[in-house]
């Protein structure tokens, strides 16, 4: 099947590689990292910041935008890349996260998903076939088919169970496609269990698609056993054809993946973690809350070439996080962004150099990820405002 959307893979190093996806609205340098536009905005940022940052390619919501400000008029406002002002390549999630994420609101058959909003607790009906339609009016380069994924770990039967909605899903969605200026993705499921993801992978093959979702990660496992997985999965992936692993951004899981030879990411974590005070810098995450920045008149990493680090102190930072000042949120959003996109651009030149290995051991040698125990509170408290209508 011909696609409007292709990869061509340049250098690899080992399992990681380099590469070039192209798309109707320009090419993507990969590994490449997107910025989460839920509802057709990276938070506190304007879409020319963004890009400056480094973005090339930003991802955006169905579901979210199905809500508001809906599909019909959002197409007759031109789609998302006129109506938010951005000029390149977004990809649109179909709504399957939101099956996961908004659990205690959603009925699932075999049909289609049915949500009470979050908004306001009306009635709505996600089929396939719709969330191809709504994709399709939003005008994205790449859309994602209707997926269903079960927290981790689940044990063998529910995973499984869910895998044959979603390989069903995935027919309806191909057999729902009308235009042909975009990619159609399937999504790789399965839970923690690689028998089923191979049969999920080679189920997607035969039903053709030019691109593949790695769905159902950072989804409660722990961090060891996301890795497995992404160690099974790259061998039995089509080598050719685009990798995108769905809700992962923190920085040692992105180079885990990339030496496991993903291509694309997404996640909220850096523009969330941002606004809630923690900032990544080379040895880890920092609480700029703490009274340690109070008088601290150099930026916050002195080694970043962020607007924020050219011309603010990790003091003023502090001040206008403790007074919850707006201004804070774009400075940390921009710091955060910055990071992530620095280390991916550090990647792709590691793999082209053939150092990628030596690359990664000495980022993490420096780098202490959260612990365990600071992961599962920050998801206890975001599932907690998320039930209470919160972003």
């Amino acid at each position: 099947m011909s696609s409007v959307v292709s990869l061509s893979i340049e250098a690899t190093d080992s399992a990681a590689r380099v590469g070039t996806l192209r798309t109707p609205h320009g090419a993507v340098q990969t590994p490449a990292f997107m910025p989460v536009a839920t509802q057709a905005s990276v938070k506190a940022l304007t879409s020319d910041e963004v890009g400056v940052l480094g973005a090339e390619m930003v991802l955006a919501n169905t579901y979210h935008l199905m809500l508001r400000p809906g599909a019909e008029v959002m197409a007759q406002l031109g789609g998302l890349h006129r109506f938010m002002r951005w000029p390149g390549p977004i990809l649109t999630d179909s709504g399957g996260y939101q099956i996961y994420s908004l659990a205690h609101r959603v009925d699932v058959t075999d049909e289609a998903v049915t949500f009470r909003s979050h908004l306001d607790g009306s009635r709505h009906v996600l089929s396939p076939e719709r969330a191809v339609a709504v994709q399709e009016a939003l005008g994205a380069d790449i859309i994602m088919a209707l997926d269903h994924l079960t927290p981790q770990p689940s044990d063998h039967a529910a995973d499984e169970a869910a895998l044959a909605r979603t390989l069903q899903w995935a027919t309806r969605c191909r057999d729902a496609k009308r235009r042909d200026d975009q990619a159609l993705f399937g999504i790789v499921q399965g839970g923690l269990h690689l028998d089923l993801r191979e049969r999920a992978i080679r189920a997607l093959e035969e039903i053709g698609f030019p691109g593949y979702g790695i769905g159902g990660l950072s989804v409660g496992e722990s961090k060891a056993e996301m890795h497995r997985m992404l160690a099974g999965l790259h061998a039995m992936l089509p080598e050719q054809k685009p990798r995108y692993l769905m809700g992962v951004g923190s920085p040692e899981d992105l180079l885990e993946a990339i030496g496991n030879g993903v291509d694309l990411f997404d996640c909220v974590l850096p523009t969330r973690l941002a606004r809630h005070g923690a900032l990544f810098v080379p040895t880890g995450r920092v609480n700029i809350r703490k009274a340690a920045f109070r008088t601290q008149e150099a930026p916050v990493d002195p080694t970043c070439d962020c607007p924020t680090c050219a011309h603010y102190s990790a003091a003023y930072l502090h001040h206008l996080c403790r007074s919850e000042e707006l201004l804070y949120h774009r400075l940390a959003t921009l710091h955060n962004l910055r990071f992530v996109f620095r280390l991916l651009e550090n990647a792709r030149a590691a793999i082209r150099e053939q150092r990628f290995a030596e690359f990664k051991e000495r980022f993490l040698k420096a780098y202490t990820p959260a612990s365990e125990e600071v992961r599962v509170e920050q998801r206890r408290k975001w599932q907690a405002r998320r039930e209470g209508g919160k972003s």
